[in-house]
């Protein structure tokens, strides 16, 4: 275990960044994998009703998802900068604390989360045909939330320490779980999407309990007992890094769920269409996770290094190599995106034809913006890997105002056609934040002493 923990304070950025993102990337590719077998097989064995009912419940799911990873990936910041700092024992203190926190949070989450399910639904003006269907997938999951905390966590630590590989190794074990426990429960006991939900879960456990195993390896990390206690000062630290992150995540969360109440106004066709679209998002997304991942570890090091220098040339190369990452998805995806929505949509011809047309217009819009959505990514990782999380949250609250707004107020200029601009619209209401900031905390730290001058 030992070996892949990476001192990102030294050598080539862009290698560094390469090495460290291609493991994510790949993990991702997984974790894509069975959402996507997730939708194909409930679009194609349950039907087009089943897969509107996945498409009702996504931002609710998501935002629930998203709000436990923004506090693990906020938490890890402080963890990443004690690394790159070497101070080992406040490390181990940090990793503590945080897993204490962490396990208040799932509490928190688990209990709020069933409590709201069905009123949320309700407000999302989910029609009543796909109602039952959308509350129970989303009963199950949530139920799991202490689980997908735990697999959060483990891997959000052992990213701070530079390693990618065991999170990768993690997700190839719980996409193949995933993905043959769908066939099991959905093919062959017909559970539905009861079924899928379930083989969600039981994925995330297997891949919570090996980064468990592997985490317990590294021995740069020494917990104590009292490392789990919350003191002011360490727990202030760690929420004022991770509840940001959460709440940003949240904030976008609900500017979704606003769009996807105007997306349930059009019907069950129309929420199937963009629906398929929505399950293809991860894998135009994959690559930008990646890299923010790597740009976070990268940038926390080398500021407890207070190396400059390194955080610039760093971000030049990710910004290159996410540009050019981009274009190759969006070229990919307008050439063979047809072939990936035929896998989820299903029903007579006629449904299915509508459908499609939805789904691919959706998806050809959101990948000729797709560099806008890369460089979101990357500079919004920059600015956590360098302690500011209040630029990103405040990010959040301009992804959410310009995707409300464009849900809400081009379809009255466009019909229908207005909503298909509200995702790339919130992307670029949120990169022109982030990309101003982050170079006006970039010039501040240039004018103090000690960091200008400094290189490794």
């Amino acid at each position: 275990m030992a070996q892949r923990i990476r001192n990102m304070t030294e050598g080539s950025p862009v290698r560094l960044l390469i090495s460290f993102a291609l493991p994510l990337m790949a993990g991702n590719v997984f974790q894509q994998l069975y959402t996507v077998v997730d939708t194909a097989v409930v679009g194609q064995v349950v039907g087009v009703q089943a897969l509107a009912a996945l498409g009702a419940a996504d931002w609710l799911n998501w935002l629930v998802i998203s709000v436990l990873q923004g506090l693990t990936q906020g938490f890890s910041i402080l963890m990443a900068q004690y690394f790159g700092a070497g101070d080992h024992r406040e490390l181990s203190r940090s990793v503590g604390a945080s897993l204490t926190l962490c396990a208040i949070s799932a509490g928190l989450l688990l209990l709020v989360s069933q409590l709201s399910a069905y009123p949320v639904l309700r407000i999302m003006n989910t029609p009543d045909d796909i109602m039952g269907t959308a509350l129970l997938y989303l009963r199950i999951i949530f139920a799991g939330v202490p689980v997908i905390m735990a697999y959060n966590f483990l891997a959000a630590v052992l990213r701070a320490l530079g390693d990618s590989k065991t999170p990768l190794y993690a997700m190839i074990v719980a996409s193949l779980v995933n993905v043959g426990l769908d066939l099991l429960f959905v093919m062959g006991f017909h559970w539905g999407v009861a079924g899928a939900a379930a083989a969600t879960v039981i994925a995330q456990v297997f891949s919570g309990v090996y980064c468990f195993l592997c985490l317990r390896k590294v021995t740069v990390i020494k917990l104590k007992k009292g490392d789990f206690s919350l003191t002011r000062e360490l727990t202030g630290s760690l929420l004022k890094l991770g509840t940001p992150v959460a709440m940003q995540n949240a904030i976008i969360s609900v500017g979704g769920m606003v769009v996807q109440s105007v997306i349930n106004r059009y019907g069950m066709l129309f929420i199937a269409g963009f629906t398929a679209t929505n399950k293809l998002y991860g894998i135009l997304e994959i690559a930008a996770t990646s890299y923010g991942y790597a740009v976070t570890s990268y940038v926390g090091q080398n500021l407890g290094g207070k190396l400059l220098k390194r955080i610039k040339q760093g971000m030049r190369s990710a910004a290159i190599i996410a540009l050019a990452t981009s274009a190759v998805i969006a070229v990919c995806m307008l050439l063979f995106g047809k072939l990936f929505l035929g896998l989820f949509i299903s029903g007579t011809p006629e449904q299915v034809s509508l459908s499609m047309d939805i789904a691919y217009h959706y998806l050809a819009i959101m990948s000729v913006c797709l560099p806008i959505l890369y460089m979101l990514h990357i500079y919004r990782a920059a600015l956590m890997g360098l302690g500011d999380t209040v630029i990103p949250m405040a990010s959040g609250f301009a992804e959410m105002a310009m995707r409300i707004s464009v849900a809400l107020f081009l379809p009255l200029l466009m019909g229908q056609e207005g909503i298909f601009y509200a995702e790339s619209g919130a992307w670029l209401g949120a990169a022109v934040l982030l990309v101003s900031f982050y170079y006006i905390r970039v010039h501040r730290l240039s004018t103090q002493k000690g960091w200008a001058e400094r290189e490794r």
